[in-house]
């Protein structure tokens, strides 16, 4: 049995790659929350949905989010009224968000509505949310200068209407301390002959799953059958603003700085080939260094990288 921790287009990848070399009915995911909000009066949870869109062959295949052959009627409607669409939702990706809040009024659990949803996908391994209790990412920003002001953004308006502009300035996770890994997380866990990290951000990706109590004690103990893949190659993040995030938090923008992060709990980092010169520097914080290919150009690529990264921890 495997467990993985994601969040991201990336983990959504890699993902894919792992159940093309395993059972899919043998991979459990921990997904990442940190990012759902609310819009338009629905609830939206964008990592949850990328996974499961990737892992039922679903997803756009240039954007890694949403749906293949999208179309955005409603959002051009909405605009009409001068409602806010920098949040853009697809039509057939709304029927999810509109089912989803449905089932969540009605008192079902986070948890029990995406094993419904992914279960109508067809898709065989499991997706569990960090949490079925709310954790939200909020970032402290400066609107200008070091005298500027600071004001906090929710992570979707820093990250998507913002554009990841706006300088960091701290990141919390709003509810972490009170919150209760869902049904069955820790079990996954506790049980998994190897968990993964996958390479998704390390700040508000993994930082939102590991600041759930328990999930951080349970990987540290189990340290020795973690292994992670860096995010960051040659100085940068695959994509997304990881190095926006990661700098101005004291974490250096490198497969070092990754290493740094996830030591306590992470015995081995995949790194890109790019980075083979740094693997002595990652080593010497107590991680162990594999060098692989790590950028997921196609499906071929992310199996083989699942490969590596299984190998790493056997």
């Amino acid at each position: 049995m495997l467990t993985a921790l994601a969040g991201g287009v990336g983990a959504a990848r890699f993902l894919d790659g792992l159940v093309a070399v395993v059972p899919p009915e043998q991979v459990t995911t921990v997904v990442n929350t940190g990012d759902d909000d609310e819009f338009h009066g629905l609830w939206v949870c964008p990592d949850l949905d990328s996974v499961t869109y990737r892992l039922a062959g679903a997803q756009h295949p240039e954007t890694g989010w949403g749906l293949a052959g999208e179309t955005f009627h409603t959002m051009g409607a909405l605009a009409r009224y001068g409602a806010p669409t920098w949040f853009n939702l697809g039509d057939r990706d709304l029927a999810t968000h509109l089912y989803r809040t449905q089932r969540l009024n009605q008192g079902a659990s986070l948890s029990e509505v995406t094993a419904e949803i992914v279960g109508a996908w067809g898709i065989r391994s499991r997706l569990l949310p960090m949490s079925d209790d709310r954790v939200a990412t909020r970032i402290t920003v400066r609107a200008g200068g070091p005298d500027a002001a600071t004001e906090e953004l929710a992570m979707q308006e820093w990250f998507v209407h913002r554009r990841s502009e706006p300088p960091v300035v701290s990141v919390r996770f709003e509810g972490a301390e009170t919150a209760r890994p869902a049904p069955d997380v820790l079990e996954a866990l506790e049980m998994a002959e190897t968990i993964v990290v996958c390479p998704s951000n390390p700040v508000i990706s993994i930082g939102p799953i590991l600041a759930v109590p328990g999930i951080r004690d349970v990987l540290t103990a189990r340290r020795d059958r973690v292994v992670g893949v860096s995010p960051i190659i040659s100085g940068r993040p695959v994509r997304g603003p990881a190095d926006r995030l990661m700098g101005p938090l004291g974490i250096e923008v490198s497969c070092v700085g990754v290493a740094d992060a996830y030591r306590e709990f992470c015995s081995t980092l995949v790194i890109d080939a790019a980075d083979a010169a740094l693997a002595p520097e990652v080593e010497a914080l107590g991680v162990r260094a594999i060098v692989a290919d790590t950028v997921m150009r196609d499906a071929r690529v992310a199996a083989t990288l699942a490969r590596h990264t299984l190998a790493a921890v056997a």
